[in-house]
């Protein structure tokens, strides 16, 4: 942290429901003090330490604490279940785990099944040293040389642009790179009380929410689930002037009889990512709240965001995820030809970078399939640059389901279903939903005696609550190209065609 001893006495971080408090000052030695305490217990340069926690205070003392070491912190989905927490353990090779005590029955199952030599837990637990006991030195340890371009210090987890969850290697120079290139648009800064309630374990919460808002200097004060109410609260008790949301807490704010209750009187700016926001959404909450509202456009694979409305309100575009940040090379390419379009044409967005990942770990294939050889990474996202480079996303080469910001791979689901004795055939598609943005739909083909219910309610107990699917069809068969492969594609067209005859 670049200003702490500046801002030492200033809050840094606060726990919204608790108010439990650090200063820049303490942070920075709860910092020095994790890191040390790492270092004691045999944790060295490129050892991998998950954090498996929801948004408390200490998740940056244990991000920032490793980072200092030249540790890599895999942040792990704290809905994930024992099995999808156990499978990341292992593809990223961790070597600690830090949980809390709500977590520890099933983070105990996945370290169990994984190579986690020690388990931390935030308070006590049975089977875990507690967190205080890493910070139980003087706070010295010794300097690591570490090289910004090529050490890793994020392996978050995306499905990228198809396909199975994959650890994205993300350097202190990526890091870096987008938080410095974002935070230059100038949207915050040192007065502002920001907002940490989308998850630190998701690369928006991670770089541009937890990592900005201490760069900037701000108060940070974090929430552990979202909860409307708790939230609005939150908001007028700490005066909060910065809300990082995605489109379903906007669309919240919006319609919600109780944001009435409250004064947001000091909400000055919301920004907005993760899924599409649209323009008449966009309008009424800026309306109602009285503020600005920008939207912007990233992904895990490129550190945070690329693209970015500007603060000006004059500059701003409604529906627009803005240019690119500075140092973003941007391009919209034909998704058949491969060549370039101009503007206002539809194609597949490239983007090159600072902050570009620098692969997927144990996985060149699917490297190779995302990042071509001059360099250009190739989003999976469909869009279009108007005539002054303003970007606007319309729609998903990729296959991914978006649930409220949160990445579902269809794949994923579909070889679950397939594993079932009574289905035959399977396909999962995103089927749009006002409040989460896309829900999992599922298409099945029968073998055996069972209702639509009984298969959502096997499938729930199995995955993480936004995997889980929320409508389910039967069919006769499922649509196939020449090769096998499913046609999602026109499940999709005949999904929208449906909703859209049923509104009329």
């Amino acid at each position: 942290m670049h200003r702490a001893t500046e801002l030492a006495d200033k809050p840094a971080i606060i726990d919204g429901p608790t108010g439990r408090t650090y200063t820049y000052g303490q942070l920075q030695a709860l910092i020095d003090k994790f890191a040390a305490g790492l270092v004691a217990r045999g944790f060295k340069k490129g050892d991998v330490l998950g954090i498996y926690m929801p948004n408390v205070p200490e998740y940056a003392i244990a991000f920032l604490g490793t980072a200092a070491i030249g540790g890599i912190n895999t942040t792990i989905n704290s809905l994930y279940s024992p099995k999808e927490v156990a499978f990341q353990l292992n593809d990223s090779g961790a070597k600690f785990l830090l949980t809390i005590p709500q977590f520890m029955e099933g983070a105990s199952t996945a370290a169990a099944e994984s190579g986690v030599e020690e388990m931390f837990v935030l308070g006590e637990a049975d089977g875990a040293t507690p967190f205080s006991a890493l910070l139980d030195n003087d706070g010295s340890f010794p300097a690591v040389a570490i090289d910004p371009a090529e050490d890793l210090v994020a392996l978050p987890y995306s499905s990228g642009t198809t396909g199975l969850s994959k650890g994205v290697m993300l350097t202190h120079e990526n890091l870096i790179a987008n938080m410095v290139l974002t935070a230059s648009q100038g949207h915050a800064g040192e007065n502002d009380v920001f907002l940490g309630l989308l998850p630190f374990f998701h690369i928006y919460g991670m770089v541009l929410i937890l990592n900005m808002g201490l760069y900037h200097g701000g108060t940070m004060v974090t929430m552990p689930r979202f909860e409307l109410e708790q939230f609005l609260q939150i908001a007028q008790q700490y005066k909060l002037t910065y809300l990082s949301l995605v489109p379903p807490l906007v669309l919240a704010l919006a319609k919600s009889p109780l944001v009435d209750e409250y004064d947001l009187s000091n909400v000055r700016m919301i920004g907005s990512g993760a899924a599409p926001l649209g323009k008449e959404l966009e309008e009424a909450v800026a309306r109602r709240l009285g503020c600005e509202i920008y939207q912007g456009y990233g992904l895990t694979e490129v550190s945070g965001a690329s693209h970015v409305n500007p603060p000006d309100p004059n500059s701003m575009k409604s529906g627009s995820v803005g240019p690119g940040i500075a140092n973003c090379l941007s391009r919209v390419v034909d998704v058949e030809s491969g060549e370039d379009l101009g503007p206002n044409e539809q194609g597949e967005i490239w983007i090159k970078g600072p902050f570009l990942m620098k692969g997927y770990l144990n996985n060149a294939e699917a490297t190779a399939d995302s990042i071509d050889a001059e360099g250009w990474f190739h989003s999976g996202d469909i869009g279009y640059a108007d005539d002054e480079g303003y970007f606007y996303i319309v729609d998903r080469l990729k296959e991914l389901i978006k649930y409220k910001a949160y990445q579902v791979a269809p794949a994923e689901l579909e070889a679950l279903l397939l594993t079932h004795p009574a289905i035959a055939d399977a396909a999962v598609i995103p089927s749009p939903d006002e409040e989460a943005g896309e829900v999992p739909k599922a298409f099945v083909v029968l073998k055996g005696e069972i209702t639509p219910q009984e298969i959502m309610d096997w499938v729930a107990g199995q995955v993480a609550f936004h995997k889980k699917i929320r409508l389910l069809e039967i069919v006769d068969e499922i649509p196939k190209s020449s090769s096998g492969k499913i046609l999602r594609r026109v499940l999709v067209d005949r999904e929208r065609q449906s909703l859209q005859s049923g509104a009329q």
